[in-house]
């Protein structure tokens, strides 16, 4: 079944020439251009035919295959990005000099899931001619929406991939253990030149034990054998792969006693479950790491949000020295601040807790303290503090 996704709506108001939809493989990329209302003509550039067609004559394959096409796949082919450069420009040419009144309309959709060999191909050849969009695997309120009441330790150990939740059939193992094997050691390994794969592998293991937590480059190289150099330049690369998320501290130049190391997350909770090894959601609802991946699976929903709704707002976390600290921070568009503290907490929580006292000192806050549960209801604990359960956190953002 086709599972919808919330940033629908926002590729159906775009009406730029050329629409790119970047993000990690099997994420639901093409069955996402595909669901939308105007038929595209859909080629996979996977096809290695089709691949070497387009990459050496581009014009020919313009001549055979006219818009509107779906081009999935597309950092295969950057002799493709000139002639469509190429397409556009004279597009714009004919409307100025034939003082044509036609609406703009979507012509080409492209998907692309290998961010670096995008970067290389892409950008200076379509600058000002797409509009690009971000798409990473489904939100706890895309999964809900489509199956209502499924339980959210199902979803913290699946991860959000389409394909686990439409085909039930699968084994949740099996399937991310090839994700890892095909896209993660493949395409990505592969495309950024690295040579030591069971290195790559260890230091990626190391670093979904420490999803939510501080980046300690020294610690994960003496643990690794890698040079902490090298262990920098790989999280480059998964944080570019859309495969984890960088949460920078808030800070400024008046308060220097803040921690200033970002944290950092996986954007999918089943990659990182399956990379810390376990392959059964229960035994790992009891574990120490449950904490940990209960607060990757929010900022994933938060950033996630934040995309598909394409709001421009900042997210940091806030910590001093002495320990006192906020999950997470967001300044939306009206320079306002919002603070979200995680609590895995089954029933929800009871009781207000108070902003730490030197947040409340530099900040002033004028928004209350928002607690984001496993479980429960959402309910106003005092003037500066209110409880809202995962399930309700998309809603809630919508309204900021």
């Amino acid at each position: 079944m086709y599972i919808k996704r919330d940033i629908t709506q926002l590729l159906n108001e775009s009406k730029q020439w050329i629409q790119i939809l970047l993000g990690p493989r099997q994420c639901g990329k093409s069955t996402l251009f595909s669901a939308l209302d105007q038929p595209f003509q859909e080629i996979t550039f996977d096809d290695l035919q089709m691949r070497q067609m387009a990459n050496q004559d581009p014009a020919l394959f313009f001549q055979q295959f006219t818009p509107p096409l779906l081009l999935n796949e597309v950092q295969y082919v950057p002799n493709l990005f000139p002639e469509l450069k190429k397409i556009i420009d004279q597009l714009k040419k004919d409307i100025l000099f034939q003082h044509k009144l036609e609406t703009q309309k979507v012509l080409f959709r492209l998907t692309g899931s290998n961010q670096l060999l995008m970067d290389k191909n892409m950008r200076e050849s379509l600058a000002g001619r797409a509009t690009y969009f971000f798409l990473n695997t489904l939100t706890v309120h895309e999964i809900l929406t489509a199956f209502p009441g499924m339980p959210i330790k199902e979803i913290l150990f699946k991860g959000g991939s389409p394909e686990l939740f439409s085909q039930r059939n699968l084994s949740v193992t099996t399937y991310l253990n090839d994700y890892i094997r095909s896209y993660v050691e493949k395409d990505i390994v592969m495309s950024a030149g690295i040579q030591k794969l069971a290195e790559f592998h260890t230091v990626l293991r190391l670093l979904s034990a420490r999803t939510a937590q501080e980046t300690r480059y020294t610690e994960i190289s003496n643990n690794s054998g890698v040079s902490s150099v090298t262990v920098k330049e790989w999280v480059g690369l998964l944080e570019r792969a859309d495969l984890i998320y960088l949460l920078k501290p808030y800070f400024n130049n008046l308060n220097n006693r803040l921690i200033k190391s970002p944290k950092l997350y996986f954007l999918d909770t089943g990659l990182a479950v399956r990379l810390q090894g376990w392959s059964e959601a229960e035994p790992l609802m009891t574990s120490p790491q449950i904490g940990a991946l209960f607060e990757t699976l929010v900022l994933a929903e938060i950033v996630k949000f934040m995309r598909n709704y394409e709001k421009n707002w900042e997210l940091f976390y806030w910590r001093t020295k002495e320990g006192e600290e906020i999950d997470f921070i967001i300044k939306t568009d009206y320079e306002s601040l919002h603070a979200f503290e995680v609590k895995l907490a089954v029933q929800g929580v009871s009781r207000a807790i108070p902003f730490p006292n030197a947040f409340k000192k530099q900040f002033s806050p004028k928004n209350p303290l928002t607690i984001i549960t496993y479980g429960g209801n959402s309910l106003r604990l005092s003037d500066a503090c209110q409880v809202v359960p995962i399930t309700e956190l998309h809603d809630y953002l919508l309204q900021l």
